[in-house]
């Protein structure tokens, strides 16, 4: 019997790697992909994502957003390099190095802390450089002040800068493109000034993130970063369907687990938002908002039973939401319900259940709960 008849969310790997082969295949030759799996692989599994990725040749290895998800990556067994795309605390420096996981640096009081730990180890360590062309979140400017601190980078003595990076704020936009230029000039020129003024060539350099592998290919540079494309997921509706094809990764199901008969006039759920035109047959779902299902899909929501459409009736609760048997009466108790995924000729989309929530389809994927949501892998 599933154990897991209450909810599961089935995470394809053959699918994020086709998104990978996929992604590259819109990319030059030579340049490299690093897979963005901080918040859990965006709510896939980052130690599965992860190692499912870990033999493709042209992977450079991952990203993540904290030490603690980098750890959890190198206590699994990833061997490739795992690269902390935001601030790194001091507490962990010694095992960073000990665990030669890239931190990106951008502060000069963490360059001088992260040599003096790499000295007292009698280690080196690689580092990233965030440079901020337009997104005003982490970086050192683009201007002399950040040609100073590359000068202190490069003075470090335990300390190799490996990578230069900055991310693009609107290549998920079609007016941004002059925007998503700016920041491209913005990075070139300041890459070259380096290289002119103190005489290094920075290894590693990228900007693109999943919109600007798809949209921007002669952006790519040396390496991209794929993010959200890779679990068949977009960055937008306005980022074109018809370059790269994505297949969607994760599919969530669930089963009926009550099936009733209410009169004209009967209220549904919380509030009695919903109340019943007509006699009717709803079913309950065991879900809710406590396992990450949006709120705001009460009374907007629909799954499907049989490959058709039950609509959700009244609010969705903390475990469970309601919905309308019509025109599917040949549902029953213990019927699946695809929450997300497909069924017969119908699909539920995260982009679906995003513009339906008025939520994003990254925030969707990523808040539902480990604990209550198991994750089951297939390949």
């Amino acid at each position: 019997m599933d154990t897991n008849m209450r909810v599961k969310a089935v995470v394809d790997l053959g699918a994020i790697r086709y998104n990978m082969i996929s992604m590259k295949k819109n990319m030059h030759e030579n340049a490299r992909m690093a897979a963005v799996i901080k918040t859990d692989a965006y709510g896939h599994g980052a130690v599965q994502v992860a190692g499912a990725l870990e033999d493709l040749p042209f992977l450079w290895g991952h990203c993540v957003a904290t030490f603690e998800e980098a750890q959890e990556l190198r206590q699994s067994g990833i061997k490739k390099p795992i690269l902390i795309l935001g601030y790194t605390f001091p507490y962990c420096y010694a095992q960073l190095v000990e665990e030669e996981i890239r931190p990106v640096v951008f502060r000069k009081d963490t360059l001088k802390e992260l040599d003096e730990t790499s000295a007292r180890m009698g280690r080196n360590l690689a580092i990233h450089v965030a440079l901020d062309t337009g997104m005003s979140r982490i970086g050192v400017k683009p201007d002399d002040s950040g040609i100073d601190f590359m000068k202190a980078a490069l003075a470090c003595k335990n300390l190799t800068v490996e990578g230069i990076f900055t991310h693009f704020a609107r290549a998920d936009e079609e007016s941004g493109r002059d925007a998503t230029q700016r920041q491209f000039d913005l990075f070139a020129s300041f890459n070259k000034r380096v290289e002119e003024e103190l005489g290094y060539h920075i290894p590693i350099q990228d900007c693109s993130n999943s919109a600007g592998i798809i949209t921007y290919p002669q952006y790519n540079e040396d390496m991209a970063r794929a993010g959200i494309t890779m679990y068949g997921l977009w960055p937008s509706d306005e980022v074109s369907r018809g370059i790269v094809a994505l297949k969607p990764a994760m599919s969530i199901y669930s089963h009926i687990a009550y099936i009733k008969e209410i009169d004209a006039g009967t209220p549904v759920s919380y509030g009695g938002t919903f109340t019943a035109p007509q006699k009717m047959t709803i079913a309950t779902i065991p879900v809710g908002y406590g396992d990450g299902y949006p709120r705001s899909l009460s009374n907007k929501g629909y799954v499907l039973i049989h490959g058709k459409r039950a609509h959700i009736v009244g609010r969705v609760c903390m475990d469970q939401f309601m919905v309308s048997l019509e025109g599917i009466p040949e549902a029953k108790e213990g019927d699946l319900v695809t929450i997300m995924g497909r069924d017969g000729d119908e699909t539920i989309t995260a982009e679906d259940i995003g513009r339906l929530s008025g939520r994003f389809n990254y925030e969707f994927v990523c808040d539902l709960s480990e604990k209550r949501v198991p994750r089951e892998y297939i390949r």
